[in-house]
C-alpha cells in the first residue's frame, strides 16, 4: 500500500470517489476535449496552445505577451517560444515600442484561425450534442460559478 493511502485509512480521512467526483469528471472531459481538438487541428498544422493564441489574437489584436500568456494559460517564457513559432510560420506579426510588443494576426493567420475556429466549434458541438440548449446554458453557468468560487476570473 502507498504511504498516502495508509495514512488516509488510519486517520479516517474522507477520500475522493472517482465514480462520483465532479473534479475527476471535469478532468476526464478536459482531456477528451483536448485530444479531440488536437486531432481536428492537426491537419492545419496547429497545436491546441497555438490555436488558443491565434483565437485570442483574433479577438484582441494588439494584446501584449503577458496578457496573451494569461489567456492561453502558459508562462511568459512559454508564450515567447509559442509566438516565435507563430511568427516564423508568418501567422503572427509583432509591433510596438520598447519592451512591450503587441501582436496581431497576419492575413495567413486570419485564414488559419477561421478554419481552426470552425474545426474546434465542430468538436465542441460533438461534445455537447447530447444536451438541450437550456442544459448547455446551465452547464456554462454552473462552470462559471465553480470557477468564481475558486477565486479565478
Amino acid at each position: 500500500r502507498s504511504v498516502a493511502r495508509y495514512l488516509c485509512q488510519d486517520l479516517d480521512v474522507p477520500r475522493v470517489d472517482i465514480d462520483t467526483s465532479i473534479g475527476y469528471a471535469l478532468k476526464r472531459t478536459a482531456t477528451a476535449l483536448r485530444t479531440a481538438m488536437e486531432a481536428s487541428l492537426r491537419s492545419l498544422g496547429l497545436s491546441v496552445p497555438q490555436y488558443s493564441c491565434l483565437e485570442i489574437l483574433d479577438a484582441r489584436p494588439g494584446i501584449s505577451n503577458a496578457d496573451l500568456a494569461r489567456g492561453v494559460f502558459v508562462t511568459r517564457q512559454a508564450m515567447h517560444q509559442l509566438l516565435g513559432g507563430l511568427q516564423e510560420a508568418e501567422l503572427v506579426s509583432a509591433g510596438g515600442q520598447g519592451r512591450v510588443q503587441r501582436y496581431s494576426l497576419t492575413p495567413e493567420g486570419q485564414r488559419i484561425i477561421t478554419a481552426a475556429s470552425a474545426a474546434v466549434a465542430a468538436v465542441e458541438e460533438q461534445m455537447l450534442s447530447g444536451l438541450q440548449p437550456s442544459e448547455r446554458q446551465r452547464l456554462h453557468s454552473d462552470l462559471e460559478r465553480c470557477t468564481a468560487a475558486l477565486g479565478e476570473d
